[in-house]
């Protein structure tokens, strides 16, 4: 595996609307992705047979996970395990580093 150094706020960036996301490392175990959504995007419901890490860096939105409302603002960290439904909102321009790990049984 290489180095990799990146600083994410330069990083960040928003389509008019929709989302624009980057896979900024990859391997068999673990995936990191920057997701950026334009205010107003929603996510539907959905669950992932993966563990994810949300790490909020900039913005506000709302997470539902499962049934649960969660209020995203810059330097939240939530951790949902894998098949878990959860769904979200931007309220504003929303960036988030979203981190994928293989589910431990």
């Amino acid at each position: 595996m290489s180095n990799l150094i990146l600083s994410l706020p330069d990083a960040i960036s928003y389509s008019e609307s929709g989302i624009l996301s980057k896979v900024l490392f990859k391997d068999e175990s673990c995936q990191y992705t920057l997701f950026c959504l334009s205010a107003g995007t929603e996510i539907e419901e959905h669950t992932s047979t993966r563990n994810a890490m949300v790490q909020v860096l900039e913005g506000t939105g709302q997470l539902w996970l499962e049934k649960e409302e969660v209020t995203l603002t810059a330097g939240k960290f939530i951790l949902m395990p894998a098949n878990i439904p959860h769904a979200l909102k931007a309220e504003s321009n929303l960036a988030f580093l979203l981190t994928l790990s293989e589910r431990v049984e």
